[in-house]
């Protein structure tokens, strides 16, 4: 069956030098783009990471520092990486947990513009594991019937990752063929993560928190009022770069809105002294 797609799909897959999100960096990426009329496009690049692989990434990923020496850095491509994937919607497998943060990461830290947070996200693992529990080498048994060959190769991983999706809308009757219902079905947490990491989340009401650690489920601004000093240690330890921005764009919604609360403030108490002195002027008669 052909999957429904309003708005361009992205489905992408990224082999990294390590599994940390704020520290590792990107050795490959592969994209299958999806057009709304149905059409395929395809980007495939390696990428020097400018730091050293694990030997437990190269294992997996068979990936070498000889084999990226002489590769263009993430900096380098990431205009027309950026351009590639446009405002196309964005499907991996596993890919709201490690490959989405890691591309946000990717382009924050060589400051460029590109805002990965604007738009869709479907994790094919997250629907795979609320319907079968297994890994993308079984997903792509049980629903393609398929052996996935050179597993852990990028370009493979990617479209084997969208024939899974395709096939897992034709399986499941609950699922819509429909990039929105897909996007909020793959979402793991009942609170709607804001950040990637998931570390930073909205709760039902709304309200921005934190979502790990001792202040879990307490908004931004109560923790703020109480340890203010928390948001500094945040700001200085090691959480992923896209963390600390949502964070900081929080912290400075939540301080305009405290501005905004003291002029208030100031203005009715200068309108009340306005009015005592009137009727006071009033009383004497001056």
């Amino acid at each position: 069956m052909s999957l429904k797609v309003k708005n361009d799909l992205a489905i992408f897959d990224i082999e990294a030098t390590g599994l940390d999100v704020s520290q590792d960096r990107i050795v490959e990426i592969a994209i299958l783009k999806v057009a709304s009329d149905g059409s395929e496009s395809s980007y495939v690049k390696r990428i020097n990471p400018e730091v050293k692989i694990s030997e437990e990434s190269i294992e997996i990923h068979g990936i070498t520092e000889e084999d990226i020496k002489d590769a263009p850095t993430f900096r380098m491509i990431a205009d027309e990486l950026a351009e590639f994937i446009g405002s196309a919607d964005l499907v991996g497998f596993n890919s709201n947990k490690f490959d989405i943060p890691m591309l946000a990461e990717e382009f924050l830290r060589v400051n460029h513009s590109f805002k990965v947070a604007d738009r869709k996200f479907i994790d094919v693992q997250n629907i795979f594991h609320k319907m079968e529990q297994r890994t993308l080498v079984a997903a792509y048994k049980f629903y393609c019937d398929k052996n996935l060959e050179n597993a852990h190769s990028a370009d493979a991983d990617v479209k084997a990752t969208y024939e899974v999706l395709k096939a897992q809308v034709d399986r499941y009757d609950e699922l819509k063929n429909d990039v929105d219902f897909l996007s909020e079905f793959s979402k793991h947490n009942k609170n709607e993560i804001v950040d990637f990491a998931g570390r930073i989340a909205k709760d039902k009401k709304g309200e921005i928190i934190y979502n790990f650690g001792k202040h879990k489920g307490r908004s931004i601004a109560q923790v703020a009022e109480e340890e203010p000093g928390y948001y500094g240690w945040m700001m200085n330890g090691n959480f992923p770069r896209y963390t600390k921005s949502v964070l900081k764009e929080e912290m400075e919604r939540i301080k305009s809105i405290r501005k905004e609360k003291r002029e208030k403030r100031k203005e009715n108490e200068s309108k009340n002294m306005e009015n005592k002195i009137e009727q006071l002027k009033n009383k004497f008669g001056q």
